[in-house]
């Protein structure tokens, strides 16, 4: 009777644990807040987010800020309300939303800056290695045209990516300006790094270089749309123009020779990385003891933070198979409407 008593206790005990181990589970909610979802490649970030997340035993909510810095601030902190135990933040304005970030921190919670740079002591960083990524966009370029007038049309003045990115670009360039072999004819940041706004940038410099402009390091393939765009209207597509993202429309454009390079920061591996760190930290390990993880201070206020940087790569005609390989995009997708002299992913 006695053996049965303390049989049923064990029982007993190991029921709660199971039950408090799935409830607290079930209570682990990690918060997503986008700042600009109708990009066509945070669909994708979010998918893989989701998954790692919901495979972590963590829950994903999530708001959507539509390139509203204010409604950024009020997103966060409708999704420390809803009961994030961790945050996940894709900035639209990188210093605007720094109060939200302090009051999540102020709370316990952990912040995670997804892709773009929220230079804060305490949150983590994950992102591609935005200065590489300029680099292989200004080699792609220069491979192509190593003299003559080049413009320059960065990202968003509001996203820090946006520096990175053009002193990742000048460090390979620097040297052939210097010299003289490239004159820089135009430079402009683009507000919101919308097609649109690269595409009236990018007219207006045509306008006041006669159209005598010989290259085009645009700093994303959005950017890199607008600019083809307006080339176009002047009858110079096919001049080298530089992306990134590896959007469906930009290899496309790589296939038909009306882009250069799109440099390829695979999405799915991004979230997939944000969603299992953003559980661990949701279940209180530091950043610092995340694999993969290191010191990094390379931001304009030399903040020291924990970071993963992932590997990019440049995706030109020559190796268009590869993101057809790996699942990215079909070829259908990429090859649609090439005609003449095809890479040899479309033969």
């Amino acid at each position: 009777m006695k053996w049965m008593k303390i049989m049923g206790a064990m029982i007993m005990a190991l029921a709660m644990f199971v039950s408090a181990n799935i409830a607290a589970a079930a209570d682990l909610v990690v918060g997503v807040s986008w700042s600009n979802f109708q990009e066509e490649r945070w669909k994708t970030d979010e998918a893989a987010m989701k998954a790692a997340i919901e495979a972590g035993g963590g829950k994903y909510i999530s708001a959507d800020a539509g390139g509203s810095a204010e409604k950024q601030l009020a997103d966060v902190e409708s999704l420390i309300a809803r009961g994030a135990n961790a945050l996940i933040i894709l900035a639209w304005d990188a210093d605007a939303v720094l109060p939200a970030v302090a009051k999540a921190q102020a709370e316990g919670i952990p912040v995670l800056g997804y892709d773009r740079l929220i230079e804060a002591k305490g949150v983590f960083y994950l992102t591609f290695d935005n200065v590489e990524v300029g680099r292989m966009q200004a080699r792609a370029v220069y491979k192509m045209q190593p003299k003559g007038n080049y413009v320059f049309i960065k990202g968003a003045s509001t996203d820090p990516n946006a520096d990175f990115l053009h002193g990742g670009q000048l460090e390979v360039l620097k040297a052939a300006i210097d010299k003289g072999d490239i004159k820089v004819v135009g430079e402009q940041y683009t507000d919101g790094w919308k097609p649109e706004n690269a595409q009236r940038n990018m007219e207006q410099i045509l306008t006041a270089n006669n159209n005598k402009v010989d290259a085009v390091v645009a700093s994303n393939d959005g950017t890199a749309g607008g600019v083809v765009a307006a080339l176009t209207q002047q009858g110079m597509e096919g001049i080298p123009v530089s992306g990134q993202d590896g959007d469906f429309a930009a290899l496309n454009r790589v296939a038909r020779g009306l882009q250069t390079v799109s440099v390829w920061k695979d999405a799915r591996a991004l979230g997939k990385k944000a969603g299992e760190v953003a559980v661990k930290m949701a279940k209180g390990m530091a950043g610092d003891k995340i694999e993969g993880a290191i010191k990094w201070s390379g931001g304009a206020k030399g903040i020291e933070m924990t970071a993963i940087l992932l590997p990019p790569m440049p995706i030109t005609r020559d190796n268009l198979d590869v993101v057809i390989k790996a699942g990215w995009v079909s070829k259908d997708v990429v090859c649609q409407g090439v005609g003449a002299n095809p890479p040899a992913a479309c033969k």
